[in-house]
């Protein structure tokens, strides 16, 4: 089984970028260090929820302080860049690491995000779908031409081209839109798998897309499939708790009161004064321990990374680094879970 990181890179009220940016790449050098495969790198704009707006900048940073981790991109919102430029930045990327990228796309969650670029997010399955089949091409393709809705391409070739062969991997990213769920069968990628989903509605997700693939004749397995999780894991159920609750409880208001926002963002809001409308509608502390993360002892990470064991799942991703949590507990928890969990699965 193969396990790796992945982070929103969040900037809670108290915190500068600088600090995010060094504990994530202290993070990522321990990571490399314990054995995990590859560290994943969400991309969001003018929020607090996540700093990543430039990650193929931070994971250029991150490749220059590591050697062997692969490092994924999940998601990149192609909607939100231009298709040449982005081909070129990933191209780039996958040479200065030394061919170790890979690339996940997805639609994005919040309209704000969409506004702030003048993109209308009734535009974004369009252009998600057409981005990226000019981002393949330029890959793949010497004097590559295109002619779409949104973009033209007139024989570019790109400079430099990506190391890896034909291209880096390419995963793309669906939750609850049939539409795009379509979209990723078709391309003969693999699917992603997000924290957002709840663990029958994730597992359910994958089932869906591997049937459909088997339909196709892709026969993409299971195991292809990185499944991320919120993860915690202390020496005591309550320990775990005391931890975890703050820092996801940060994260699910955060995720609410994103939702509320269409223009503008929050980032130079207080996240009390939202808490004081009482507009939170997210699930409790208890429901997401239960239904869409994992936290507890080693004892019972593996007994329910056992269980997606079970479903064929095979790529495991971790979030440990959620909700603004302390430093501290996300070094210790990457290092118990590297030493009494991952173990197991070997």
């Amino acid at each position: 089984m193969k396990f790796g990181l992945f982070s929103h890179l969040p900037w809670p009220e108290g915190t500068s970028p600088s600090q995010v940016i060094h504990e994530a790449t202290e993070q990522l050098c321990l990571a490399e260090e314990l054995g995990y495969y590859s560290s994943w790198f969400a991309e969001h704009h003018f929020s607090r929820y996540g700093i990543g707006s430039s990650s193929l900048v931070v994971l250029s940073n991150l490749a220059a302080q590591t050697r062997t981790i692969r490092l994924g991109t999940a998601v990149l919102v192609p909607p939100l860049h231009h298709p040449v430029h982005l081909a070129e930045d990933t191209a780039t990327l996958d040479v200065v690491s030394g061919g170790r990228l890979d690339v996940g796309f997805g639609r994005g969650t919040a309209n704000y995000e969409y506004t702030g670029y003048n993109v209308d997010p009734g535009e974004s399955q369009e252009r998600f779908q057409e981005t990226i089949s000019i981002v393949e091409g330029l890959w793949t393709t010497p004097d590559f031409d295109y002619e779409g809705k949104y973009f033209s391409v007139n024989q570019a070739n790109l400079v430099p081209p990506p190391l890896q062969e034909p291209h880096p991997p390419i995963y793309i990213a669906a939750t609850r839109t049939f539409e795009t769920l379509e979209y990723v069968v078709s391309t003969g990628h693999p699917l992603i798998c997000g924290v957002v989903l709840d663990h029958d509605d994730g597992i359910d997700l994958c089932n869906r897309f591997v049937r459909m693939s088997a339909d196709r004749g892709d026969n993409i397995p299971m195991s292809r499939i990185p499944v991320f999780r919120y993860l915690h894991v202390a020496e005591t159920e309550e320990e775990a708790r005391r931890v975890a609750e703050p820092a996801i409880s940060w994260t699910m208001d955060m995720t609410d009161w994103r939702r509320s926002i269409n223009r503008g963002s929050e980032v130079n809001q207080k996240l009390e004064e939202f808490r004081r409308t009482g507009a939170r509608t997210g699930p409790s502390y208890d429901y997401l321990a239960e239904k869409r993360a994992i936290i507890g002892t080693p004892e019972k990470c593996v007994s329910m990374i056992r269980e997606f064991q079970g479903q064929g799942i095979e790529y495991f991703g971790c979030n440990f680094d959620f909700g603004g949590m302390p430093q501290e507990h996300v070094l210790r928890s990457m290092k118990l879970f590297a030493q009494e969990v991952m173990p197991h699965f070997q």
